[in-house]
């Protein structure tokens, strides 16, 4: 092992995301070059390193990190340097000029313990000053974090995300409880963290480890999407992680069900869950019969005269179908609504909308995201949000990850009629929240397409309340005549029905293009993007075409198809600003999507009903507006009006949006959409996903891949098995009148 110290001379790279860095140090007269996880290192510092030398095949002799201690900048030069590298947000070259020739030699302490007085250089206001102190301490926190994490042989690329998490309480909330590692903003493998529990002094078969084991293979589980686990299943998995015999995980269950960390049924002892999804189950099961067991507190007067005046005025004659689910949502409390493409969903929620304000009822419309809260709106022209929205998100959280919004029992949604579109994306966790806000005597409509694929989140709640027969549910399966003449959709319902699409007709709006490679499949993807179709249909690529994958890695996975799409749709120019985080480089201009629930994320509305609030939710999309480089922030505008400001460190909530995966384009709808299937791995090779892929697009799909996998996809029909209990509570509280009890 090689030690030495020197001050930082050059960034070469440096991956923000998890901190790998690439830089020179200077060491006397030498000049060397190191490898390794650094986050948050500024030139001029001076760093005591140890580590091992490796030769790269291109760049030489470097030496690889393995362990390092950083010592702030002392001189008036080195001080300059490590300011002007923009390490401290907020603080450009021009402003580290401004604040060194004013301090000096004590630059440093007066950023430690007096930031207060960088308010005395002109142009820095008293606001400015506080932040910059407050961004220079956040750096000597995330020092403290890499060392302690160091000591137990972690390397450095996890202290930021840890730091994000905990704040200036990491150290101590990691001794408390080293399995928050594993937590999924951090994700470190539970192994990790068990080494680091043992380390701390946990023994091996101590209840704390034991239990933390259960907690943790019942949260991946909640990520695959199950609301329990069995206990054969649980079991023995969290056995084999641990190393330990089955009887001992056992024996710990029973102590976690004492203390309600965890519950199991009764009725079903097989069944495991976590208590926020135990919670959320039960409740919804008690809830909907609740409502079910009301009667709507608004009484219907001449129904059919209403509908007929309803059909004189959308000038049209409903289906009896539809003539049927408006009667059902006009006698009942909740109606649930299914149907494939061109099947009339959008019509009748029209109907729906009419028929109940004629009644002189409130009626009020959500979906679960942004982009299919904007196309409910203008498909119906009634002000539709999205769930989120409409439950007010002033966000509460807890360590068991329950949604407590401003909406409930005690302020609950003011409406007579809610209608919930593409139902088939709410998951369990979702759907607690939105009937914690209504109040028995409400009419509830829910539609959704139940063939799409389930909720991203845990559970499969629209499939459960139309499979356990207990609902009014009406199933709209007529294909109206415009609706044939689309190939994208009688090929989307011969997909469903397990037949394959009929390709390149003269109706030319379903194409598929037979590549078998994926290195084959990216560049005919990025031609038909760039060139073909915006040639052929008069497309804007920028803003009319989506690229659909079912992967996010390899050649036709949504990594690598950003990069090619973005450096052909919106290059660098000097007029761009960009920031680089980790591998992928933000662009002014760019199309990105935000990919995880931040319920606490301020924004700004561009319009004039609304113009502030919280939540910024996972498969929002939107455009870079601006990138601020000095102050560390960029700006982005959503599809539904939201204006986002992020700050850098915050790059891990947003991805490039050119291609996405199918998975998150559910509740959206393009003009154009260009599907990758090639390289698919068998298990995301299922018919509904292509079924969900296909009815994105409203004029044009065109499909790229191999034949083989196409067919694959269509003739595989079996899903993923969820474990979900609400199908089974819905049909044991409308049979008994009661739910058993757990």
């Amino acid at each position: 092992m090689e030690q030495f110290e020197g001050i930082v001379e050059q960034i070469i790279y440096c991956n923000e995301n998890n901190g790998y860095t690439v830089c020179d140090i200077r060491v006397g007269r030498r000049l060397i070059t190191l490898v390794g996880y650094i986050p948050g290192l500024g030139i001029g510092e001076t760093i005591f390193v140890s580590g091992t030398w490796v030769v790269h095949q291109d760049y030489g002799k470097q030496l690889k990190v393995e362990s390092y201690e950083r010592r702030l900048p002392k001189t008036t030069d080195a001080i300059f340097k490590y300011l002007a590298s923009g390490v401290i947000k907020g603080i450009g070259e021009a402003t580290a000029k401004k604040i060194v020739d004013t301090f000096g030699d004590d630059t440093i302490r007066v950023l430690q313990f007096e930031p207060i007085r960088l308010s005395e250089i002109k142009g820095i206001s008293a606001e400015k000053a506080l932040r910059i102190g407050q961004a220079f301490m956040e750096q000597e926190q995330i020092r403290q974090v890499v060392m302690f994490l160091q000591s137990y042989g972690i390397s450095a690329n996890y202290a930021v995300k840890v730091w994000k998490k905990f704040g200036e309480k990491s150290i101590e909330e990691i001794k408390r409880n080293p399995y928050r590692l594993t937590d999924e903003d951090i994700n470190i493998g539970f192994r990790i963290a068990d080494r680091v529990a043992i380390s701390i002094g946990i023994d091996t078969c101590s209840k704390f480890r034991i239990q933390s084991g259960v907690q943790y293979a019942l949260s991946a589980a909640v990520q695959k999407g199950h609301v329990y686990l069995p206990v054969n299943v649980l079991v023995p998995y969290t056995a084999r992680l641990l190393g330990v015999n089955d009887e001992i995980v056992e024996e710990a269950l029973g102590g976690m069900i004492f203390e309600q960390s965890i519950y199991i049924e009764k009725s079903n002892p097989d069944r495991v869950y976590l208590s926020a999804l135990y919670t959320a189950e039960r409740y919804v099961c008690r809830k909907i019969y609740q409502i079910c067991a009301a009667e709507p507190e608004k009484k219907i007067y001449n129904l059919e005269k209403t509908l007929k005046e309803v059909e004189n005025e959308q000038h049209l004659t409903y289906t009896d179908k539809q003539l049927e689910a408006i009667r059902c949502s006009a006698s009942g409390s909740i109606l649930v609504v299914t149907g494939g493409p061109g099947t009339g969903k959008t019509t009748l929620i029209k109907g729906i909308i009419s028929f109940f304000r004629k009644q002189g009822m409130k009626v009020v419309l959500a979906a679960p995201t942004g982009r299919a809260a904007k196309r409910m709106t203008e498909a119906s022209g009634t002000e539709a949000k999205t769930i989120h929205r409409l439950l007010e998100t002033g966000y509460i959280g807890d360590d068991e990850g329950s949604r407590n919004f401003r909406k409930n029992e005690q302020d609950p949604i003011e409406a007579d009629v809610v209608i919930i579109d593409e139902a088939s994306m709410v998951d369990v966790l979702l759907m607690h929240a939105l009937l914690k806000a209504i109040v028995p005597g409400t009419r509830l409509v829910f539609v959704g397409d139940v063939d799409q694929l389930p909720s991203v989140g845990p559970g499969r709640v629209l499939s459960d309340m139309i499979d356990s027969g207990v609902l009014n549910v009406v199933r709209l399966d007529q294909i109206f005549r415009q609706a044939e003449e689309s190939s994208i959709i009688t090929n989307a319902h011969l997909i469903n029905k397990g037949k394959y699409p009929v390709v390149n007709t003269q109706n030319e709006d379903f194409f598929f293009i037979n590549k078998i490679h994926p290195q084959d499949t990216a560049e005919a993807i990025l031609e038909l993007c760039t060139s073909r179709i915006p040639e052929k249909f008069g497309l804007d690529p920028m803003r009319d075409i989506q690229v659909l994958s079912p992967m996010k890695k390899g050649p036709a996975g949504i990594f690598y198809l950003n990069a090619v799409l973005q450096k052909r749709l919106n290059p660098p120019r000097p007029d761009l600003m960009e920031k680089r985080y980790g591998d992928t480089v933000f662009r002014e201009n760019d199309r990105v999507m935000h990919i995880k629930n931040n319920y606490s994320l301020s924004w700004r509305n561009n319009g004039e009903s609304i113009t502030a609030g919280e939540g910024v939710f996972n498969g929002d999309m939107g455009i870079i507006q601006k990138i601020d480089t000095e102050n560390g922030y960029l700006t982005v505008s959503y599809d539904d009006g939201k204006v986002v400001e992020y700050d850098f460190d915050m790059l891990d909530q947003l991805e490039l949006a050119y291609a996405i995966t199918v998975h998150k384009s559910q509740g959206s709808e393009f003009p154009a959409v260009v599907i990758a299937l090639s390289g698919v791995p068998p298990m995301l090779a299922c018919r509904n996903l292509l079924y969900t892929a296909i009815t994105r697009a409203r004029r044009l799909v065109v499909l790229v891949g191999d034949i083989n996998i196409l067919r694959n996809m269509v003739d595989n029909n079996t899903e993923n098995e969820r474990f979900t209990g609400l199908k089974e509570k819905l049909c044991d509280i409308f049979e008994n009148r009661s739910l058993p009890e757990f």
